[in-house]
């Protein structure tokens, strides 16, 4: 092959010329199909249609209190594209299983999860309920379809699903595609996911989205799930990044909250009333997908009551990283708007941090029982 042909100007330039181009990597999946994701031992289980025919499309039963490993398997390699599904015996999600089934990854026999967060959470569906998602990362479609883009370098991955539901969940379908490769580059740095809760923030006090980070990485994402427990507007805290040291104010922060998700002007559109409406939206890196108002029958079938506003937010910071060498803290005020002004306010506040750094990293805090999760 002429050298010259190979950097000829002009190829390259379109992102998809990079699927032309010769790579070493191999192939690999992890599923029901295929639970070690071996070489040409995936669709062996054999059905009522004969040998190889659909015989294992899912995990039958995920028990109460049981965790089941997805995938464990050694590389090098890298995690491409994650999918997940899930039903229950009563609905096709059953009441809050998406805040009790629990993502947990294990990147190169660490003791402690790098990913550990309730899977509606982290495909950007909290309060337990799915909706859909058209982003580059993360792909919720058309229903309960859960996708997760993000690559996972590893030498040894291992997957856990943790079910914390109170009740088994009859059937659990997933697929794991990765890529196996010789090596990794050295400054191949691991993916984590953190969720926390707060069910009442602290009056003048920000909520934390993430800390205790020691080393270096890049912050790439956030999602967030707000219950609003107070009326007026909720959305003019700032999100606030402290780098590197920062300690009384922070290096990088936003001018509010639905300017940081990419919206203006309260998310707004105004009826023929004159009445504002907020607008929900999907796209590639930023969204507000998820907005309900709903009301909920009490097991008495007696009332009807009003819950609370639940809103959804997620933003993603791949053409923007942040960039971080020893440390980082997220933090997002609670403040909202009235007639008079501005005003610290109390909401109850859940929150996915995703990023990339350098292993170790420091244990997470507890992510708390079922109760403690469960939406209101």
């Amino acid at each position: 092959m002429n050298e010259n042909a190979m950097l000829r100007p002009g190829f390259g330039g379109n992102e998809l010329d990079s699927l032309t181009l010769a790579s070493t990597g191999r192939t690999r999946c992890v599923n029901a199909e295929n639970p070690t994701g071996g070489k040409g031992t995936a669709a062996t289980a054999a059905s009522a249609l004969g040998p190889s025919r659909k015989g294992s499309p899912c995990i039958q039963t995920v028990k109460a209190g049981q965790s089941v490993t997805l995938m464990d398997v050694d590389g090098p390699g890298v995690i491409r594209h994650m999918w997940m599904t899930v039903t229950d015996k009563t609905s096709p999600t059953g009441p809050n299983v998406l805040r009790n089934l629990i993502l947990e990854c294990y990147w190169d026999g660490e003791e402690t999860p790098s990913v550990q967060c309730p899977i509606g959470d982290f495909f950007c569906c909290g309060h337990a309920q799915s909706c859909r998602i058209n982003s580059i990362p993360i792909m919720v479609v058309p229903n309960r379809g859960f996708n997760c883009f993000f690559a996972m370098p590893f030498e040894h991955a291992r997957i856990v699903i943790r079910n914390d539901h109170n009740e088994d969940v009859p059937a659990f379908f997933y697929q794991i595609d990765y890529t196996e490769y010789d090596e990794l580059p050295a400054n191949a740095m691991r993916f984590h996911a953190q969720w926390r809760r707060e069910r009442v923030t602290e009056l003048g006090r920000d909520y934390v989205v993430l800390d205790g980070v020691r080393g270096q990485g890049l912050y790439v994402g956030t999602y967030i799930a707000l219950t609003a427990l107070e009326s007026r507007w909720w959305g003019e805290g700032e999100f606030k990044m402290y780098i590197d040291g920062d300690d009384q104010y922070p290096t990088w922060c936003s001018t509010g909250a639905e300017d940081y998700f990419g919206g203006a002007w309260s998310f707004a559109e105004f009826d023929d009333d004159g009445r504002m409406r907020e607008q929900t939206f999907t796209g590639p890196y930023l969204g507000f997908p998820f907005y309900s108002q709903r009301l909920s029958r009490r097991e008495s079938d007696y009332w009807d009551v009003n819950t609370p506003i639940t809103r959804g937010l997620y933003r993603w910071h791949i053409p923007d990283p942040i960039h971080f060498e020893h440390d980082l803290r997220v933090e997002w005020q609670q403040i909202g708007t009235e007639e008079n002004g501005n005003f610290e306010r109390q909401d109850d506040v859940a929150s996915v941090a995703y990023w990339y750094q350098f292993e170790p990293h420091m244990p997470f805090e507890p992510i708390g029982d079922r109760h403690f999760r469960q939406p209101r």
